[in-house]
């Protein structure tokens, strides 16, 4: 782990820490972002095709494949990202061009490399902390994976505010309700535009809430903001916060 993470990845969470590494040496099987990202990426198509195999799709319809994938490569890379640029206030280097990522035998992704550490940008506002990872690294390969697959963009974006609802929350937590991790969630999940490009925030969304019973007490659950559509894969249901899920759709329309 990268020992700039080490205070926070501790117990249960360390091996969140562990997706992100840092040396001058990039591994040999190692591959740039930036060619992944790129449209038309073989690369890109061949790992798709891989991951098909083994979820155990034929691959007619590589729109769930796409998410499912995004969806691994997302809680991969996100949680070291997210809390050096919320917690530290430190932004790593992981535009496309500066990123390789390490996938195995199915094409899911096992790990990322950065060459350098980047820099700490104390103060700075959440758009500069944030733009590496979100418009340099994350809007051209959603961009590439909706394009090669039809996966609507709002899905690939909605994966993306999943995990970063869940970090953001966990990081105002162990922040003891920071006030700058608030701001934080606020901007990149909350605010429908944007102040700069690309305007409108593609990770904004209506959420829906519904009550469930627990021990027979009301208990609010909130959707995700989009499905995932992993229930189109072979052998696979809705998720518990499924906004398509039958039961939920009953609760959200009463």
């Amino acid at each position: 782990m990268i020992s700039l993470l080490v205070p926070i990845f501790q117990g249960e969470l360390a091996p969140l820490g562990e997706g992100l590494q840092c040396s001058e040496h990039i591994p040999a099987d190692a591959l740039q972002v930036c060619d992944l990202a790129a449209p038309g990426s073989p690369s890109l198509a061949e790992a798709l095709r891989k991951y098909a195999r083994f979820r155990g799709s034929a691959g007619l319809d590589m729109r769930p494949i796409a998410s499912t994938w995004s969806l691994e490569y997302l809680g991969m890379l996100l949680p070291p990202v997210v809390a050096a640029a919320s917690l530290l206030q430190h932004v790593f280097p992981v535009a496309a061009a500066q990123t390789w990522v390490r996938l195995d035998d199915h094409g899911a992704p096992v790990g990322f490399h950065v060459q350098t550490l980047g820099e700490s940008l104390q103060g700075a506002g959440t758009a500069e902390r944030y733009a590496p990872l979100l418009t340099q690294h994350l809007a051209p390969l959603l961009g590439a994976l909706s394009e090669s697959t039809r996966v609507a963009p709002k899905i690939l974006w909605g994966n993306v505010a999943r995990h970063l609802e869940y970090l953001l929350d966990k990081g105002v937590e162990l922040a003891g309700g920071a006030r700058h991790i608030v701001q934080d969630r606020d901007w990149l999940l909350h605010s429908a535009t944007w102040p700069a490009p690309p305007r409108v925030n593609p990770l904004y969304g209506r959420q829906l809430e519904v009550v469930q019973l627990h021990n027979n007490r009301p208990v609010p659950l909130k959707l995700h903001r989009q499905c995932c559509l992993c229930h189109l894969l072979p052998g696979e249901g809705y998720c518990g916060a499924c906004p398509l899920a039958p039961q939920h759709r009953q609760r959200a329309n009463q």
